[in-house]
Formats: structure tokens, sequence, C-alpha cells
């Protein structure tokens, strides 16, 4: 299946029409009040882990503790999708949910119960401003990932690449080295599922070494000048298709089988975030290919000396506001997030502060490497980044502009970089005149 997974430490963009609020300040005991016990619905975006047989392997853990409940799982392949339907009914989307998507800041209230005062929860949790809203929290993150290059070592190992590389020059040389002395496919950018490109727009932070890029270029008339992060960001993606680097044809990619592809070597680097490093991983074991031929390593860019991880929060956790079982529900998130062990299980960042990282990122720690939050948005701001992006029509975490500037640069659509880049700074910088303060 297509696992979709949200960018980390970004407010995702949704394109949609607002939806209309349900209203009602909701049924049922408090979240966290009351007995556990009773029945509860969970909507997941999981559909392995209900194929695997994982999510009744937790259930059943759970039930040791509270043996009065039983859990309902429903994995949705489509999970944005359908939840954008059944958000206009009150009882529609479950009692435990994967935080939808769609909702806009204002909006948190309107469908999902508040779990606590931000400020009281940063003590225990990482991760939290992106579903805050006024001081209060509606979300918390499963988990967390690290955004950077998943990469085959053996491939790297034969194309003569000794040092990871730290710029995107060097990155470009290296994948040009693989190009030469391999068959591998140099950079594979699942141009046809279309949402892996959105994975480009997580690199804010690691360009530019800011955790306030994102909030600057809500007010940025003009963000695709040169050397800015998000003009090196697509400049990247826009010379390796230009120069050959990417696959033959776009519109043929596969995203499941390009794990299998990837660690057979078929494939030399993706841009993707760490949560999926155990996916390869388990392809890696199907193939009869050792695990550790999954390679992860920055984003290749270097800012006064040191390299920055961005990180940021996986879906979140949170409860339907209408839930007649809040105590039940607000038990189910709290032991998924602390007792679980999925987050371990996952290799995932844990949204618990004084979590260990995960073994699979312990090679991110020191060596002039820095893990890096995206900062939170100033008050009244909190959805101001989407909204632009929605209006303007330039989905900074979404495939769209970025398909067309593959298809720019492999000469299938008119224009070059140049007169693209003027195109999205007229687009996005007529939003933020009419939209930011």
């Amino acid at each position: 299946m297509a696992l979709r997974r949200v960018i980390i430490g970004l407010a995702v963009l949704s394109t949609a029409v607002l939806l209309v609020s349900c209203g009602a300040s909701g049924g049922g005991d408090k979240a966290g009040s009351g007995e556990v016990k009773g029945d509860i619905t969970f909507l997941t975006n999981r559909t392995d882990l209900k194929t695997d047989g994982t999510w009744d392997k937790y259930i059943a853990e759970f039930q040791k503790i509270h043996p009065g409940v039983n859990i309902k799982v429903e994995a949705i392949t489509d999970y944005e999708g359908d939840l954008k339907t059944r958000l206009s009914t009150p009882n529609g989307y479950g009692d435990v949910l994967m935080f939808p998507a769609s909702l806009t800041p204002d909006q948190y209230a309107d469908f999902l119960e508040p779990l606590g005062k931000t400020k009281e929860l940063a003590s225990s949790y990482r991760f939290l401003d992106i579903r805050s809203f006024e001081g209060v929290q509606y979300g918390i993150a499963l988990g967390g990932a690290a955004q950077g290059v998943l990469y085959n070592t053996e491939v790297f190992q034969k194309a003569g690449v000794a040092t990871l590389p730290k710029t995107p020059q060097e990155f470009v040389a290296a994948l040009k080295l693989v190009k030469e002395k391999t068959s591998a496919i140099p950079l594979y950018t699942n141009y046809k599922d279309g949402w892996p490109l959105g994975s480009w727009g997580g690199y804010l932070v690691a360009v530019s070494g800011d955790p306030d890029i994102q909030n600057k270029m809500a007010h940025d008339k003009s963000p695709w000048k040169e050397g800015s992060a998000i003009y090196v960001i697509d400049s990247l993606l826009y010379d390796t298709v230009r120069s050959g680097l990417t696959e033959p044809d776009p519109l043929t990619t596969n995203w499941e089988q390009s794990k299998g592809d990837l660690v057979t070597g078929k494939i030399a680097t993706m841009m993707l975030g760490s949560w999926a490093i155990t996916q390869f991983q388990g392809a890696a074991k199907a193939a009869g290919v050792s695990p550790t031929v999954v390679g992860f390593m920055p984003y290749p860019a270097t800012v006064n000396g040191k390299q920055y991880v961005p990180i940021g929060g996986d879906y979140n956790l949170s409860i339907n506001k209408n839930s007649s079982n809040k105590a039940t529900a607000r038990a189910w998130m709290d032991w998924l997030l602390h007792k679980s062990g999925i987050v371990e299980a996952q290799g995932m960042v844990s949204a618990i502060l004084d979590a260990p990282l995960p073994a699979n990122l312990s090679a991110l720690q020191g060596n002039g490497i820095e893990l890096l939050e995206l900062g939170a948005a100033p008050v009244g701001d909190e959805a101001l980044f989407n909204n632009i992006a929605a209006k303007s029509q330039v989905d900074l975490l979404g495939p769209i502009y970025r398909q067309k500037l593959v298809d720019i640069a492999r000469g299938q659509s008119s224009g070059d970089m140049t007169s693209y880049f003027k195109q999205l700074n007229s687009s996005w910088g007529a939003t933020v005149s009419e939209l930011a303060k």
C-alpha cells in the first residue's frame, strides 16, 4: 500500500474548501475523566499495521490493563480524502483519530477535543506547535521523523562516493558518479505517486539553519530569489532532472516498487523522511538483502560549517470532540504514546522529550550535525502559511508545482527555471500582500 506521511514539522497544505463546522460542543465526558470501559473506534492511516496484525496485538496488550474495552480499528488507505467527507458528520470520524490535515487551526476546536494547555504539555512533549491554537493543544504526535535522504550504501560504495555530500554541488557530483559507474538511477523522484515530491518542502530548515524560515516565508513576497532556501531546494531538483540524473520516464514511477528497487541497487537515492527507513529495511529483508544497505544522511546543505536535520511530528493523535467515550479514548491515546512501544518498533523520533533517538538515527548525533525543529508561528499567524499556499495555489508540501518543475526541466513543459520561479514569486507574493499583516 502507498503509505502517505505528513511532512515533518510543517503544516500540511490543503487546497480543499473549508469544512463546515460540526458546531455542537460535543457529547460525553471530558477527555481524561470518567471510567475506562466500553467501545471506541480508532481511525488510522496505517493500513500496513492492520494487515500484518500489529494493531490487534496492541489492542490485546491494552485490554490486559482495561479488560472491559473494545477497540475497533478502521485503517483507511485514502485517509485524508475519506476524512474530509467524514468530518461533516459529528460521529462519523471515530473516537480517536489521526489528526485531519485538512483542518485549519481556527477549526480545531470545532472538531477536536482539547488535550490541555500547550505550555503545560511542553514540559513532556515535543512537536506540539503545529497542532496548537491559541495556547490549547488538540493533537500530540504519535512519533516524529527526521527529514533527509535515503540512499543505497552499496551503490555509493561502487560509485566511489567515499564521503557523504554536504552541499548541493557535492550531491550532484555524487549522483554523476553513480550514473557513470553503476546502472542505478541516481535520484528517484516518485513523480507519478506525487506525494513524495512534497518531501522537498521539508528541507527549508536544513538549507537555512533557521527554525523560523517558514514564518519568514509567509511574509516574503519573492521567496524564489537566488540564494534563498526554497530557491536552493527547487534548483537542486531542477538541475538533477535537467542533467538526466533522475528516472528516465517519471510518468511510470511506482512507490511500492521503488522500495525494492532501492534496496536491490536499481535506485541510489530518494528524498524522504526517516519514517521510511523501517519500510525500506523490510523491503531489503523481503528481497534477501541486508537491511544495512539502507542508508540515511542529512540533506546536502551546510550552514556555517554545520548541517541541520529537520525533525518534526508525524501524524498526531487526536480525540473527536463529539465522542461519547472520551475517557477510554484518552486512555488508548496515552497508552499508544507511552506504553505501546510503537515508536521504537517503527524507528520514529519519540514525542516524549526525554526518550532517546531511535537506533536508525544514531549516526545523526554529533559530527557537526544538529537536529532542529521548525519554530512555531506567531500568535495570529498560525494558519497564515497554509492559507497563502492554498490561495496562491503553490503547494509547498504537495506535488503539483514540483511536478511542473520536473516537466519544465525535462522539456515537456514550456519555460525554464528562471521564468517558472518568476511565476511562483508572482503568485506567492500577491497572496502575501493580500493575507499577511
